[in-house]
């Protein structure tokens, strides 16, 4: 039977009788139509991270540094401090998810960090720098879908960008790193999609022995943060905004713990509370002066393949 309409009347699909306009914006339907995440802080407490878990991979022939790694990892340690970082983040609050693969992974899938820059409404892709991590992206932007987070933007042509590049400074300022991992064609993709969120973002230049800017500065509160050769554009942001400065190099004991085991490269659990790597005696005592509270766990295989706490934990969500 052939549907009737009267005579001159727009039909539902042409806003006649029956239409419904939208309502509200995009960041109106984080939480409805889309999952609740979203981030504006490093320092918020954290609600969700994106872990990815150590597969066979890990077990691949030849040097470590083919995959970017220091040392071989022993895989069943590795799986095991992977356990302790979700238990870790369980007890603080966090609910944690998981990046794994159902077939093969490349070896270096460890740093979900690296993989996705969250914002208030949704993630922005990596597109990774080395060729040994291409395609992880891809891996991650199906967590990320069926976790119900849109992704705001995705770096082509030849854009790189990598999530630990990126931090918020304040709810509306992110500040990107550009070096050997992000360069100004990813930088423009995040200000892009920031851009449309009223959000300003500022791009700083960083020391060529830094590989993200999350190795540069790191955020224990809104008002301290831990650094380590800053560029003078990225001092001048700290200093703009009020930010104190503990610097880890001043110290040998302390300095050593950045080189040898990542002592900056920690997860703020919410203001003044870090997830610390543990074995840094030094660094612990430093914060503990500070007034900070210190969580620590073992992650001397992720030490191996060349990262720590900071890069291994992807930031979904934290409540502000």
């Amino acid at each position: 039977m052939t549907p009737t309409r009267t005579p001159g009347a727009e039909p539902a699909t042409l806003m006649g009788p029956g239409w419904q306009p939208r309502s509200g914006c995009h960041r109106d339907e984080m939480g409805t139509i889309w999952a609740d995440f979203g981030v504006c802080s490093e320092v918020d407490p954290l609600t969700a991270v994106l872990l990815t878990w150590p597969g066979d991979g890990l077990r691949f022939e030849g040097e470590p540094a083919a995959w970017l790694m220091h040392a071989r990892p022993d895989l069943e340690r590795m799986r095991e401090e992977a356990l302790g970082l979700a238990e870790a983040y369980e007890s603080a609050g966090a609910a944690v998810h998981w990046l794994r693969p159902a077939g093969a992974a490349p070896p270096n899938l460890v740093f979900a960090r690296d993989l996705v820059f969250m914002t208030p409404e949704g993630a922005v892709l990596a597109r990774m720098a080395a060729q040994q991590r291409a395609g992880e992206e891809r891996l991650a932007a199906a967590v990320l879908a069926g976790l119900g987070i849109p992704i705001l933007a995705t770096p082509t042509a030849r854009a790189t960008f990598e999530g630990a590049d990126a931090l918020w400074f304040r709810p509306d300022l992110v500040v990107v790193g550009v070096g050997r991992r992000t360069n100004v064609g990813g930088y423009e993709v995040v200000r892009r999609a920031l851009a449309d969120q009223n959000v300003e973002c500022v791009a700083v230049p960083l020391s060529p022995r830094v590989q993200h800017l999350l190795g540069s500065v790191n955020f224990v509160s809104a008002q301290l943060a831990v650094v380590r050769e800053p560029s003078a554009e990225l001092g001048e942001v700290l200093v703009r905004l009020g930010i104190v400065a503990m610097d880890l190099d001043d110290d040998p004991a302390t300095a050593r713990e950045v080189l040898e085991g990542r002592a900056n490269n920690f997860v703020t659990l919410r203001p003044g509370t870090v997830l610390l790597p543990a074995g840094c005696p030094a660094t612990r005592a430093r914060l503990l002066a500070e007034g900070v509270q210190v969580v620590e766990r073992p992650v001397g295989e992720y030490l191996c393949a060349a990262g720590g706490i900071g890069c291994a934990t992807g930031i979904l969500g934290r409540r502000g």
